[in-house]
């Protein structure tokens, strides 16, 4: 049984702008506060520096040329030439450094979710596609970045620029100042609508995004499927309307672009125009020199160049909310305490707990596991009426025992396995391990002491030998011996080049059955006290079979096990064995009991001896 398929769209949350997160963000820039200060006096170096050239244009058409000074036309030049230098200087350190910054949060930012994703429960995955949360990791980080270095600190030194500009103005001519000023009404309107329409269209721009990132994930995990059934048309279909919806979006964000810039230059010719108005009068009197038209000319110009670029640094903002509305979203969900006890206010009985799980594992012990009244849905459990896929599930399975689960697809066996290993929580009941809920017992304690070998079988991009460690501290010796034990050494063997043979993504280079080998000897090599099998060898051959079942049998010996059988032949000595219909245990005892019983296993096994003998059968 599965749980609920997950929402069917990302949600377009939050405001334009959010004072909480923002000062989440702050948290990742704190550590790097000197190259935020050294960023910011670069910027405000070279915002002043931009005063230099229109102050010397004055003093050049004012002074210099009518005394034909050509001396101090020379000076006015070379220092001006100085500027531009130190210009291009300041701006060359602040580029690298807010780069720094960017790249150094973007790490921490990363880092963080990572660990945070790999310490979510299996439920959140359930419902959520990975490739959503590739684009968080991915996408939504590096608009982040976008905030860093090109956003926040770089505004900062437009506001610099824009107040001293403008101060510079109303101290040289305060009624030119003003004449230039009288469009700014103007431009903030256009501001205002440039920055509410491309806030619609930036989330919808990420919205779009992640459909597509998942949409890929999924197709390129199942593109056998695709291909055996003859999909790809109607993939492609798909795909072109999830792109064509990326592209509008996009599309609409570059109209506004298109409508916004042309309308400042329109504004700022205006300005421009306003300015020569009121200065040909005055002039022409001699209340007004020629070279302080000009300086106010070149002041204009770049006092509306910082407008622009703080309209754009808000379009960044807003880019930056919405993904950090996304990726702080997720870096809430509550994650599973691995090395602390699920319910803190029980915390006093998990250092017990968890040291008797263990002591029962270093003795070479099995661990008792059982199950007390236990219901479980994966959805509401107060709905009026809840799927239950557990009804009053119950049994013990004392250490060294060996437990089967049987029953149709759907019966609720595999959910038995994933909450015994908490990857969900029972809404009823109890499960115990050792006489200790399992919801006292720290995950380290509990996950540490479990083989679990699953029917689909994951393996990571590496050499043979590393995905049998796992990271354990295990010699190659031991690594090697625990696949010899169950006949996976044939298949390194074959290699050429043995444990050190690279496999593809989820070792796409090996057959099934040898994938699933591995997994038997990764399996031996955690020498678990608790062994779960679900349907584990459903996948490989006969032979292969009797090569497991007879490694096996050494492997179970004095441990507990818990197997999900689907071949009914591979649990006959089972010391118990579940027979599960709908969710609730309708029959229980060892094999020849339930035989004997005639009920829903003796029918299921001798469906299975008939199928078995008529694949058997030579053709006619």
């Amino acid at each position: 049984m599965s749980p609920p398929p997950p929402p069917a769209d990302d949600e377009v949350m939050g405001r334009v702008y959010d004072a909480r997160l923002a000062r989440r963000l702050l948290r990742y820039v704190r550590p790097y506060g000197g190259l935020v200060a050294a960023a910011v006096v670069l910027l405000c170096v070279e915002g002043g520096l931009q005063l230099v050239g229109p102050v010397l244009t004055r003093h050049v058409i004012d002074v210099a040329l009518p005394a034909g000074d050509a001396a101090g036309v020379t000076r006015a030049a070379l220092i001006l030439a100085g500027t531009l230098v130190l210009q291009f200087v300041a701006g060359y350190g602040e580029t690298v450094l807010t780069g720094l910054l960017g790249q150094r949060v973007m790490r921490d930012l990363r880092t963080e979710l990572f660990a945070r994703l790999q310490r979510l429960p299996v439920a959140f995955y359930d419902r959520s596609p990975v490739g959503r949360l590739v684009t968080r990791v991915t996408s939504d980080v590096e608009a982040l970045n976008e905030l860093f270095t090109a956003g926040v600190v770089a505004g900062l030194g437009d506001l610099f620029t824009l107040v001293a500009i403008g101060v510079m103005m109303l101290v040289v001519d305060w009624q030119l100042a003003l004449a230039a000023f009288a469009v700014m009404p103007f431009v903030l309107l256009a501001s205002r609508l440039f920055q509410t329409r491309v806030r619609g269209a930036y989330r919808e721009i990420r919205t779009r995004l992640a459909r597509i990132n998942a949409f890929v994930q999924e197709r390129l995990s199942g593109l056998r499927i695709v291909q055996l059934f003859g999909r790809e048309g109607d993939e492609r279909a798909r795909f072109r309307r999830l792109n064509d919806d990326h592209l509008d979006a996009h599309l609409r964000s570059i109209r506004i672009y298109a409508l916004y810039f042309p309308a400042i230059e329109i504004l700022t010719t205006v300005a421009l125009a306003s300015l020569i108005v009121a200065a040909a009068s005055r002039v022409g009197a001699g209340t007004l020199t020629v070279g302080t038209v000009a300086a106010f000319l070149q002041l204009v110009r770049r006092f509306f160049q910082p407008l622009q670029d703080l309209s754009e640094k808000f379009n960044i903002l807003q880019g930056a909310m919405a993904a950090s509305e996304r990726i702080f979203a997720l870096l809430d969900e509550p994650v599973e305490e691995y090395g602390a006890p699920l319910d803190a206010r029980r915390s006093t009985l998990a250092p017990s707990a968890g040291a008797s799980v263990e002591r029962r594992a270093s003795s070479g012990e099995g661990l008792t596991v059982e199950f007390d009244d236990v219901w479980f849905t994966y959805g509401d459990p107060a709905a009026a009426d809840p799927q239950w896929v557990l009804r009053g599930v119950s049994f013990r399975v004392a250490p060294g025992e060996t437990l089967a689960l049987v029953g149709h697809t759907g019966a609720g066996k595999t959910t038995i396995v994933s909450l015994l290993l908490r990857f969900y929580a029972p809404q009823r009941g109890r499960i115990l391990v050792d006489g200790v809920d399992v919801r006292e017992l720290s995950l380290d304690a509990l996950r540490s002491r479990v083989g679990f070998v699953q029917q689909d079988i994951f393996l990571f991009a590496g050499d043979v030998a590393g995905n049998v460690r796992l990271g354990a501290p295990l010699t190659d010796e031991e690594v090697a011996a625990a696949a010899a034990r169950v006949g996976a050494d044939r298949v390194v063997a074959r290699l050429p080049h043995g444990w050190r043979q690279e496999l593809g993504e989820r070792g796409a280079s090996l057959s099934v059955g040898e994938r699933q080998l591995l997994a038997f000897a990764r399996a031996v090599a955690a020498d678990p006290a608790l062994l779960v099998l679900d349907e584990a060898t459903s996948a490989v051959d006969s032979e292969a079979e009797a090569r497991i079942q007879a490694a096996l049998e050494t492997l179970m010996r004095g441990r507990t096990t818990i197997a999900i059988a689907h071949r009914l032949s591979t649990i006959v000595a089972a010391d118990q064995i579940l027979v599960l219909h709908h969710g609730q245990v309708v029959e229980r005892g060892r094999h020849a009991a339930l035989l004997a019983r005639d009920g829903l296993y003796a029918r299921l096994y001798r469906l299975q001896v008939a199928q078995a003998a008529e694949a058997a059968r030579p053709a006619a």
